[in-house]
């Protein structure tokens, strides 16, 4: 049978690149392949992968598409890359790749690494991110932190304005997950999902726990149009009020990429860097490129239980909810669907 998977190929959190045969192991694979693929990749360690088209993880798809798909379809691929214009600013199309195999792939990386990604020539100390009506929770705005942290300096600072950020997950179920949690680094979450069979069942929430954490490098404040102090500093990040934020950052002039602002003490002028549309790019500096270093030392797994030979977790079972569309989400549904 004729199968056409269409997705647009963009630096990503989980595969390292977007789509390809993602589209088909993990976009129609149901819950399992969701949450376990989110899960390997976020303990393989997020800077290890993202604007890398081969990776272990891709590696794993690449194979099942070689041993399960190739041979059984007439599977084609149309994979584009999008861009914003230089002039207008709009998003554009900078080029279509239709193939039946990997080179299809392997040019539109080629190409988004050119469009869609920003190599920094330092790291900045001070990142502000914009997040428009597109995100309402941190399960979806927490893209502004995976996008960024590898050009974010040691010690440096992340601001999200997020006017219309009113909840962490993107269902109740995964909120409260979240809530309880909190984004409290790599360890901590490890640890947790080691004696809560709820976590274990929910593996894109721990992966979405780990990626949304800054692992002690650096701050997040996030600044929410509709979650208060309290909400936001329990679930491990810090907080500051955004009507205060947007008067110091005003999105309508700034421009994207290195700005200044006067220091309240002295006036003198400080840099930082600005990004109206994390959805559209990976930014880094060229030594933490290179070598996949996020900074900070990875934690060797599995947990201490496991290593001490008491238990070994097991993730079968694991379940969907309504509307988590894995790490990335899925905007919220109108009432009452649990669909787009």
């Amino acid at each position: 049978p004729l199968v056409v998977s269409v997705g647009q190929v963009v630096p990503h959190e989980v595969l390292g690149m977007a789509n390809f045969n993602k589209n088909l192991f993990v976009g129609v694979g149901g819950v399992e392949a969701i949450n376990l693929s989110h899960f390997i990749g976020a303990v393989h360690g997020m800077e290890r992968l993202m604007g890398r088209g081969h990776n272990p993880l891709r590696s794993i798809l690449n194979y099942a598409s070689e041993r399960y798909l190739q041979g059984e379809l007439d599977l084609w691929y149309v994979l584009t890359v999008m861009g914003s214009n230089d002039e207008t600013g709009e998003v554009e199309t900078k080029g279509l790749y239709i193939g039946n195999d990997i080179r299809c792939y392997d040019l539109a990386c080629e190409l988004s690494l050119k469009v869609n990604f920003n190599l920094l020539p330092r790291a900045p100390r001070r990142v502000v991110v914009y997040l428009n009506e597109e995100y309402h929770s941190t399960w979806l705005g927490n893209k502004s932190i995976y996008r960024t942290r590898m050009a974010i300096a040691d010690g440096g600072e992340l601001i999200v304005l997020a006017p219309w950020v009113e909840t962490f997950g993107e269902d109740e179920r995964i909120d409260k997950l979240i809530r309880r949690v909190g984004y409290v680094g790599t360890p901590s979450v490890m640890e947790a999902l080691e004696g809560d069979a709820e976590l274990r069942n929910n593996l894109s929430a721990v992966a979405h726990l780990i990626h949304g954490s800054a692992e002690g490098r650096f701050s997040i404040t996030y600044c929410p149009g509709r979650l208060t102090r309290e909400e936001v500093e329990s679930a491990g990040l810090g907080y500051a009020d955004l009507d205060a934020m947007r008067r110091r950052y005003d999105v309508e002039t700034l421009k994207d990429g290195w700005n200044t602002e006067a220091n309240d003490d002295d006036g003198a002028e400080e840099e930082f860097y600005y990004i109206s549309n994390p959805a559209l790019g990976l930014w880094a500096v060229s030594g933490r490129f290179e070598d996949g270093s996020s900074g900070t030392p990875t934690p060797s797994y599995p947990p201490s239980s496991a290593k001490r030979g008491g238990t070994n977790l097991t993730f079968d079972g694991q379940e969907a909810s309504d509307a988590s569309g894995g790490v990335g989400g899925w905007k919220r549904p109108p009432d009452g669907s649990n669909s787009r």
